[in-house]
């Protein structure tokens, strides 16, 4: 039988024996390796206050961007100051406690920092549940922390408006659910892998959203079971890249290549071969964002001393993680919520003191940027 026989991966006969050339992997997959080796040897040598704030940046964007993946816009604020308090990072005023961010805050966390652990039944259930505290996904009710029933019909991935909706996929019927679960689950607890640590991520995400065994949540949870993977094949808790954030820039070719996949057979060289260059681009995505850590630290050690008042350090440290946009006097009034009078004040003794400039242009025009050096 081929896949012409059958419409979705599960269907297939020799279902779930993956297939992949490991000659078309090999080079990408070393160069994810020497990628991660170089991040991680940089990140020896800049000090165990360096590397938290490393972590705490890929954390809050993985959360960030697993959720955005989803359609779902998570608040910044709150997703750094849930991920800060785990990490017992230092960030200044934390921002009020929202239980949507904190479960998806606690689904990564205990997939990452207990990644030695055996994922088991229960334990997704538990995800799941953090994911849907009310019970409901929107305005829909759902089953919580068990698996979908298929009561309303198959669970099927589809877009479009309602009188004509087109089905990209459909999933397993709920009633194999539990023995497709359990044959996963135990891939994943083997103790002794056949397959390249880093593939049995890919491998991972990939079956778990095959299933798509809850109602909602499963693009997370099959993204949250990728990271666990990713951080047993690490060896360690500590994320320093986003994998989530990365797919979220490529979120179609994302959508794409995994219905592409759930068409073909069980050579699934192409998707491994897709999630290892995003790898790839998420682990030099890590470099940038370390060269940038790196950069605030320096500009802080530089002017250690400086009298500046909390306003100052507030926006100044905006800026360094990355301030969209140009400064003007009236958005340093908004950030630190003060009258146009103090905001031109405190942006004038900082050009004096050589830490921001003007733009050519005056007026109301005029923007400031940080002088680095």
């Amino acid at each position: 039988m081929n896949s012409g026989d059958y419409t979705y991966l599960w269907q297939a006969p020799d279902w779930p024996h993956w297939r992949y050339d490991l000659n078309i992997l090999a080079e990408p997959l070393a160069q994810v390796s020497h990628a991660q080796g170089v991040l991680l040897g940089r990140l020896a040598d800049v000090g165990l206050g360096l590397r938290d704030e490393a972590n705490l940046l890929a954390l809050t964007d993985d959360v960030l961007k697993t959720s955005a993946i989803e359609g779902e816009q998570l608040n910044l604020a709150s997703v750094r100051s849930s991920v800060a308090r785990r990490l017992g990072v230092d960030i200044g005023a934390l921002a009020p406690v929202d239980r949507h961010v904190e479960g998806v805050v606690d689904m990564i966390f205990d997939a990452t920092t207990h990644h030695h652990k055996p994922l088991t039944a229960k334990r997704l259930f538990a995800w799941h549940a953090a994911l849907f505290p009310t019970g409901y996904s929107g305005l829909s009710e759902i089953i919580v922390g068990d698996w979908r029933d298929d009561a309303q019909g198959p669970m099927q991935v589809v877009s479009g408006p309602l009188h004509r909706q087109k089905v990209h996929y459909e999933a397993p019927p709920a009633r194999r659910l539990a023995r497709e679960v359990t044959r996963l689950l135990n891939w994943i607890n083997t103790a002794k892998p056949a397959e390249p640590a880093l593939l049995r991520a890919g491998l991972g995400h990939l079956w778990f959203v095959t299933l798509h065994p809850f109602d909602d949540g499963n693009g997370r949870i099959a993204r949250a079971v990728g990271d666990l993977l990713l951080a047993r094949a690490d060896g360690s808790p500590q994320r320093f890249y986003s994998l989530s954030a990365q797919i979220q820039r490529e979120r179609k070719a994302y959508y794409d290549i995994l219905e592409r996949t759930q068409k073909g057979d069980m050579d699934v060289t192409p998707w491994l071969l897709w999630f290892l260059q995003m790898l790839l681009a998420a682990v030099n995505q890590a470099h940038r964002t370390l060269d940038a850590v790196l950069v605030k630290a320096r500009f802080w050690q530089r002017i250690a001393g400086t009298p500046l008042n909390v306003r100052q350090v507030k926006v100044l440290n905006r800026l360094l993680d990355g301030f969209e946009g140009k400064l003007t006097s009236s958005k340093w009034a908004a950030l630190a919520k003060c009258s146009s009078d103090t905001a031109l004040r405190d942006l004038n003794e900082l050009v004096a003191l050589d830490l921001l400039q003007r733009s050519a242009a005056g007026g109301r025009s005029t923007s400031y940027e940080l002088t680095l050096r």
